[in-house]
């Protein structure tokens, strides 16, 4: 039998590992065995939440996103029901940006515990109200609002850490008003935060106010340009450095936890010139039950809903919709599915009927 013989490098190496040992050891050192890496860290979730300025396209995330992982913060996630919505630089663009909201509807219709719920933010960087100052609502009571969109986020994070922002100027040509109400409500926010925050759970105020202007740093008075998205990311990152770099608990939640979510799915059934009739899917996805669903359509060509069905809908000013379950389809097991109607109205040149739909779902109450 043929025998494979055996490398002298190899008989030579034994006794020199051994005379390495023997060395080693008056030192105090040892040869260690292989190290098991310790499992990665769950990236710590942030939510940017807000209107048009946050979302559509918001751009100021993307500048904030590259800035924070060219410093080092790797092990984030930017997390919300939205997609990315263009900017031309690669970044994690999920956000909670709804183009048109108002946070006094979103408190009202309780529509943020089941955007919470979907995504289960660590950190919430708010820039939300300027829809609010436009509409001429009085600051009590967007700041009570503010107060009850902070008691969810506890609901859904004790230890959530929030970061709140003096609005950016607002001086739109059909609103002579507007830039002294931002005024007047931005003088309230230090105060309320105050009084809002605790030792668990800080309220930080973040000045988005000082030195933007609206004549070089929106493109209408309103909304950033590349100057303006520049400033905002510029100010939002201090503050959430230093909430980063204090450590942020996470919640990973229970054993076996797997949060409720849901996907929707449009359909056009019929369409006729200046109009349509649509209908959306809803489909429970995880393996939790769901008590509720809201869907938020977007939809194409400058239509807009008119009329829904088997759902409760509010229209934003900008055409988004948001159709939140009736009484009697927002249970759903896991699979099970419920469907909702809508009509909508359309310019000539709209084209083939669609829309963007996106949907959050919120589990039973414990």
């Amino acid at each position: 039998m043929h025998r494979t013989r055996r490398s002298s490098s190899r008989l030579r190496l034994v006794p020199l590992l051994g005379l390495l040992a023997a060395l080693l050891l008056p030192l105090g050192l040892t040869l260690a065995p292989h190290a098991t890496a310790a499992p990665a860290a769950d990236p710590v979730r942030v939510m940017p939440l807000g209107d048009s300025i946050t979302g559509s396209p918001g751009c100021w995330r993307a500048v904030l996103w590259n800035r924070l992982v060219d410093s080092g913060y790797k092990n984030l996630d930017f997390v919300g029901t939205l997609p990315p919505q263009g900017c031309g630089q690669a970044h994690d663009g999920d956000n909670e940006g709804h183009g048109g909201e108002l946070v006094t509807n979103v408190a009202d219709q309780n529509l943020l515990p089941g955007r919470l719920a979907a995504t289960r933010p660590d950190i919430v960087v708010m820039h939300f109200g300027t829809n609010d100052v436009w509409s001429s609502i009085a600051p009590d009571r967007i700041l009570a609002a503010y107060t009850k969109l902070v008691a969810q986020m506890r609901a859904s994070n004790p230890d959530m850490r929030i970061l709140v922002a003096q609005l950016i100027p607002m001086n739109p040509s059909s609103c002579a008003a507007c830039a002294q109400r931002v005024v007047d409500f931005n003088a309230r926010i230090p105060d309320w935060a105050r009084a809002t925050g605790t030792d668990r759970s800080p309220v930080t105020v973040v000045d988005q106010w000082t030195g933007f202007s609206t004549a070089t740093d929106t493109y209408d008075g309103v909304h950033p340009n590349a100057s303006g998205d520049a400033k905002i990311a510029a100010r939002w990152f201090p503050a959430l450095a230093a909430v980063l770099d204090a450590g942020v608990p996470q919640d990973p939640g229970g054993p076996g936890e797997n949060p409720a979510a849901c996907t929707a799915r449009f359909r056009a059934v019929s369409s006729w010139q200046g109009g349509y009739q649509g209908e959306v899917t809803v489909t429970n996805t995880s393996a939790t039950a769901v008590s509720g669903w809201t869907v938020t359509v977007v939809p194409a060509g400058g239509a807009r809903l008119g009329q829904a069905w088997n759902g409760s809908l509010t229209t934003a000013a900008d055409g988004t919709a948001t159709v939140t379950n009736a009484a009697w389809n927002g249970a759903l097991a896991p699979g099970a599915s419920a469907a909702f109607g809508f009509v909508a109205t359309a310019p000539a040149t709209a084209g083939t009927p669609a829309a963007t739909v996106t949907c959050t779902a919120k589990t039973p109450a414990a």
